[in-house]
């Protein structure tokens, strides 16, 4: 602000300036045209001025007319006692030159501006013409307005600076509720807390805490999660730990290896690879890392490989039907959409009760593949339908108790997000307690070739 005031200040000074000096000029440069017609060379080449002894101009303008070495010819009366020249240095200029300067004299000085105009006579230079005016109004003009400069260049700053502190002031205020929040949420470890915002949501500080808000509610949701999952996943390795611990114990305590024991502790150890497994395996599909072989899968041939799989684990508690079925082609990773229908089919099965049924089908809609799984099952809870994606959800009320004695979904229906989050695709659930539940996969259809078929056709 000051540097703006400064440069402002400096340009309305220079213009003021300019303007009343050429204002000045202006009335020099009539005067010396007024005097040349007056002014005649004698037959001796001397000056003589027509109008003798002295001009008639205005008091603010002193008028000399100087002869040849330096002898002063003529004057106005208002300098007529004055015996040296107006400006003594304009006179040896060759050329017609404006000059400022400090005239001492009896009286005082004199702040002037002088023209001085050389006369010739041919190419024999013959006198000069000196006009002046006092630069008096101009001096008190220009220290007068740096006073006014300066005064309101004071007065805008502090105002500025008092209105600036003001605006600042209500505009952190909200930022530093902010920060205050933020530390006692660190100091507390609660992310329960929100920041409290009582102006308009829509300007800038409004959006920043709405985000913030947002933040504080996901890292929340996150934590939640993650304390959840260490829990479930310490319960789902306590079980065969503990079955293996037994066996060894009871092995050690008979000093011999019996078969059976080795026989649940080897069941238990895969039990223990494949959770990790498949713990690893949700981690890379989360983080988009997910290693997948892509290329052309026939899902309607894909789908009757794991119908003849799973009919192994329906037997006969329950039918396994084809519904409708299509040729359909995606591209993917065949091994990884196929532990999607095992997923979801499997999951299906579990929770059936003899005598259900399960239907099984694979179509286009909408442009897409669609693979639909439905059951007669008894349900999901709508209060449970937002979390059965979520790895180790267990429902209060889920969709029946599984046979070893465990509720909720573990890691099949998780692991199916997102593997078909990863094929570009979306998994909707629909569901009604007492009638069933059916699963919809859509997938992005394929054009053959795809993927490494693809590359190598380029190539």
């Amino acid at each position: 602000m000051g540097g703006i005031l400064l440069l402002f200040g400096v340009a309305v000074y220079s213009s003021v300036r300019i303007s009343l000096l050429n204002q000045i000029d202006a009335t020099l440069k009539t005067t010396a045209t007024d005097i040349l017609p007056n002014v005649v060379v004698d037959t001796q080449g001397e000056l003589a001025a027509l109008s003798s002894p002295a001009f008639e101009f205005s008091a603010d303008v002193f008028v000399q007319v100087w002869g040849r070495n330096n002898i002063l010819r003529s004057a106005s009366r208002n300098v007529e006692r004055l015996n040296q020249p107006l400006d003594s240095a304009g006179l040896q200029s060759p050329e017609p030159v404006f000059r400022d300067i400090i005239l001492s004299t009896e009286l005082g000085e004199a702040h002037l501006r002088v023209l001085t105009v050389p006369l010739e006579l041919g190419d024999r230079p013959v006198g000069a013409i000196q006009a002046a005016a006092s630069l008096a109004v101009v001096d008190a003009t220009q220290r007068a307005l740096i006073i006014v400069l300066v005064i309101a260049v004071v007065l805008s700053m502090g105002i500025a600076g008092v209105a600036s502190w003001v605006s600042t002031q209500q505009a952190l205020a909200p930022l530093q509720s902010v920060t205050d929040t933020a530390l006692q949420i660190t100091r507390a470890d609660d992310l329960s807390r929100r920041i409290p915002y009582h102006g308009p949501p829509g300007d800038e500080v409004g959006q920043l805490i709405t985000a913030f808000n947002q933040t504080l509610s996901r890292l929340e949701n996150l934590f939640h999660t993650q304390r959840r999952f260490l829990a479930d996943v310490g319960h789902e390795l306590r079980t065969p730990l503990t079955v293996i611990k037994g066996n060894v114990d009871l092995m050690r305590r008979m000093n011999v290896t019996d078969e059976e024991s080795m026989g649940s502790i080897e069941n238990e150890v895969d039990r223990l690879t494949r959770l990790v497994g498949d713990l690893l395996l949700l981690a890379q599909a989360e983080s988009g890392r997910l290693p997948m072989q892509v290329g052309s899968v026939e899902l309607d041939t894909l789908l009757l490989d794991v119908m003849q799989q799973m009919n192994v684990l329906a037997r006969d508690r329950l039918k396994l039907k084809l519904g409708n079925i299509d040729q359909v082609l995606v591209c993917g990773d065949k091994d990884k959409l196929k532990q999607v229908l095992v997923n979801l089919i499997g999951n299906a099965i579990h929770y059936t009760p003899a005598g259900g049924e399960v239907i099984i089908g694979v179509d286009k809609a909408d442009g897409r593949a669609r693979i639909t799984i439905q059951d007669n099952g008894p349900g999901i809870p709508v209060q449970d339908l937002p979390y059965i994606f979520e790895r180790f959800y267990r429902g209060e009320k889920a969709r029946t108790r599984s046979r070893d004695g465990r509720k909720g979904f573990g890691l099949g229906l998780s692991i199916a997000y997102w593997i078909v989050r990863n094929h570009e695709g979306v998994i909707e659930v629909d569901s009604k307690v007492g009638e069933g539940t059916t699963f919809r996969v859509f997938l992005p259809l394929g054009k053959e070739p795809c993927g490494e078929e693809a590359r190598e056709e380029k190539i």
